[in-house]
């Protein structure tokens, strides 16, 4: 009897099936079965800011890969690591001072929230 042969998948089709995130928010885009161009943007308005990022990074002269941020954005990164920081400090704080697992565990948790909020930029 003859084993049964799997069937060939192209990389392209393989690319077309991995979720992939948005290019401006980094939300993650639903998978795609249609042909055509593979969406880059989860929404009309990322579209929109990234558009106008790239029109500002050519008039400014920048570097293509450059991240401009507001001063207000800037504040608020900087929040958060403060944040992250703080709650790295005080995983370390109970670690010393001979918390319960039970403690570290929220302490970690913490850690974790704060580390995830730094991950979007805006």
């Amino acid at each position: 009897m003859a084993e049964p042969v799997a069937p060939i998948v192209s990389p392209v089709s393989l690319l077309s099936r991995k979720a992939r995130p948005c290019g401006w928010c980094g939300a993650q885009l639903p998978e795609e079965d249609r042909a055509g161009r593979r969406r880059r943007y989860c929404a009309q308005s990322c579209r929109q800011r990234a558009y106008e990022r790239r029109s500002a990074v050519q008039r400014g002269g920048l570097p293509e890969d450059a991240v401009v941020l507001s001063t207000a954005e800037v504040a608020d990164l900087l929040d958060r690591l403060f944040q992250l920081r703080c709650a790295a400090e005080d995983v370390v704080t109970a670690t010393q001072d001979g918390a319960t697992l039970a403690e570290l565990g929220v302490l970690a948790e913490q850690v974790r929230v704060s580390a995830k909020g730094l991950e979007r930029l805006r």
